[in-house]
């Protein structure tokens, strides 16, 4: 089987996954429990909750005027996943209708649902696609302006969550945001978690010194970088490295030890693949040529 057959089949399951958890999410816990979402799933739930229509049939529906919007957009690849999804998510929606679970402890049943939620994103933008509705303007956002997908498909969420206290309550609200919080943090994680790294840029005059101790130290490559200040058109040495976590504060430190003055940059690594770091387990194949299927 070639590569791309390969990668093709995998992302299918992980689409046909996804989109099972994310239909259970909304059909166990969100709907039964008078629990809003955001984006077209909140819009289909807040149907449901007004005028009895099933989320199987909206989903489809309101889908199809973004899936307009992002075939212009997004490449042809992703598109064709994400109408894979939205099929298989309202099919799932209907399969799974009659799956109940309602508690009294309905911060319990938010955090699941926005666990189950953020799985089920998770694994179908892993997939190549997305759930589409405020699932495609995320896309967007990251392709186009940088923002970081899990973070902007939230910013959108809201816009729907806010309102939809007219529909089922404020309580309910505020357990809804807790869902999404969680949610987004759960699709962050697995969209970027698996390599939960830090760039550092630091620009000192005793460069070498702090190279150095980093080297020893912490036993990370270094990337010197060659500068020009703009202003007094001087030469100057750039310090990059690629850190975890637990290695900021300590970085931090024999920074500050040598040159308190030194000027540093911290930035969040969404993906770091190479010698020394772990390679991502669902990266997708590179040399693939991103309109094909």
């Amino acid at each position: 089987m070639s590569k791309k057959n390969k990668t093709f089949i995998i992302n299918i399951c992980k689409i046909t996954l996804g989109a099972l958890i994310f239909a259970l999410a909304v059909n166990v816990f969100a709907l039964p429990n008078n629990l809003g979402e955001g984006g077209v799933t909140g819009l289909t739930m807040i149907l449901y909750y007004t005028n009895g229509i099933s989320p199987a049939l909206t989903n489809v529906l309101f889908n199809a005027v973004l899936m307009a919007i992002g075939y212009k957009f997004l490449d042809k690849k992703t598109i064709w996943y994400t109408g894979y999804a939205i099929i298989m998510l309202s099919v799932f929606l209907k399969l799974t209708d009659h799956i109940h679970f309602v508690s009294d402890e309905v911060m319990i049943v938010a955090v699941a649902a926005g666990v189950l939620m953020g799985i089920g994103m998770g694994m179908i933008m892993r997939g190549n696609g997305t759930t589409a509705g405020s699932a495609i303007l995320a896309k967007l956002m990251n392709k186009y302006l940088g923002w970081n997908t899990s973070y902007a498909l939230l910013f959108f969420d809201l816009i729907v969550v806010i309102p939809s206290v007219f529909v089922i309550g404020f309580p309910s609200l505020m357990f809804t945001l807790v869902s999404l919080t969680v949610s987004t943090k759960v699709l962050d994680f697995i969209l970027e978690g698996f390599n939960p790294k830090k760039t550092v840029t630091i620009i000192s005059e005793k460069h070498e010194e702090i190279a150095h101790e980093i080297s020893t130290k912490l036993e990370r490559g270094i990337t010197v970088l060659n500068g020009t200040g703009y202003y007094k058109k001087n030469e100057k040495k750039l310090l990059y490295i690629v850190i975890s976590r637990q290695q900021l504060l300590p970085i931090q430190k024999i920074i500050n030890e040598i040159d308190p003055l030194a000027f540093v940059i911290i930035n969040d690594a969404q993906s770091v693949i190479g010698e020394g770091f772990t390679r991502d387990f669902f990266e997708e194949e590179e040399n693939q040529n991103p309109n094909e299927m």
